[in-house]
């Protein structure tokens, strides 16, 4: 097992760029033009909300912890680089990846018991017979090259509470902010530490200024434009929006003295800031409807 992330298969094979990335998910798009205008799909951060929430309501029967619920979600969006959505039954995908995700995270748990648990949500999309999951884990680890093994941010979080004197309810709400960026391109675009670090700055201004998401914005903005004056240790957003001096001073000056990519850390946050902006759209009912039918109508449930 790969104990260091840089010399990991997800730095190595799972990292794209931006724009790699885009290139990828548009050419799935560009492989069956018709299949893709007969079936136009919400956008993929609406439907990544949808597949967290079935997923959750697996792992809540199952009893699963949140890392190997965390796992699973990177599985599905590494899948969905390699085939489209509208080729795949998303709620075999959703609990074969978990299935997976907790062998990998050492808390395995029968198939049976998983085939049992997720009929018992979605009885009309995944088949009664074992041997049906048993085929799609076979096919995503395929399809991963059996590059499985995860690096997650939650460890860089735990370093760092201390350090920069986090208190528990900062540590919470960065925690949850973590959970929140799986719904999002992030795990594929950046590094673990990279996100805990942006979790950290978003928990701070989100929770700790009454300027809410605003005062997020300032700040991921703050560090696009402001990049050496964080080197120099100043912060104007501490003295311009009233955060906490002793935790934000320890952030800023935590960041001046390392190595961190300050550009990379403000993306994250723009993204997480949009994800949260996009959820207000957000239906249930509206992404069941759509992916059921898909499903449904190609025959995929069968």
């Amino acid at each position: 097992m790969a104990a260091n992330y840089w010399a990991s298969t997800q730095r190595l094979h799972w990292h794209f760029s931006r724009t790699e990335l885009q290139d990828i998910l548009q050419h799935l798009e560009n492989e069956d033009q018709p299949l893709t205008q007969q079936y136009p799909l919400l956008d993929r951060r609406l439907l990544s909300i949808f597949y967290n929430q079935q997923l959750g309501k697996l792992a809540k029967r199952m009893s699963i912890r949140q890392q190997a619920l965390a796992t699973a979600q990177v599985y599905i969006r590494r899948i969905y680089t390699k085939v489209d959505v509208r080729n795949t039954n998303p709620y075999l995908i959703l609990t074969t990846a978990l299935y997976l995700a907790c062998k990998m995270e050492e808390s395995p748990q029968h198939i049976r018991v998983v085939v049992e648990h997720a009929r018992s949500l979605w009885p009309d999309f995944i088949p009664s017979d074992v041997s049906r999951l048993g085929e799609c884990e076979f096919y995503l680890i395929s399809e991963m090259n059996s590059q499985l093994i995860v690096h997650h941010p939650y460890r860089t979080l735990q370093e760092l509470q201390s350090r920069l004197d986090l208190v528990q309810d900062d540590v919470l709400v960065a925690w949850s902010i973590i959970n929140d960026h799986y719904l999002t391109d992030l795990p594929l675009l950046f590094a673990p530490h990279v996100i805990a670090i942006a979790a950290i700055f978003l928990a701070l201004t989100l929770k700790q200024t009454s300027g809410g998401q605003q005062t997020a914005v300032k700040a991921a903005a703050y560090l696009t434009d402001s990049r050496q004056t964080i080197r120099d240790g100043s912060s104007t957003v501490a003295s311009n929006d009233n955060v906490p001096e002793k935790r934000i001073g320890s952030f800023v000056k935590w960041l001046a003295e390392g190595e961190v990519d300050l550009q990379a850390v403000a993306d994250s946050m723009q993204e997480i800031i949009s994800l949260y902006d996009i959820w207000d759209r957000y239906s249930e009912k509206t992404c069941k409807d759509q992916i059921s039918h898909v499903v449904k109508a190609r025959g995929l449930d069968k």
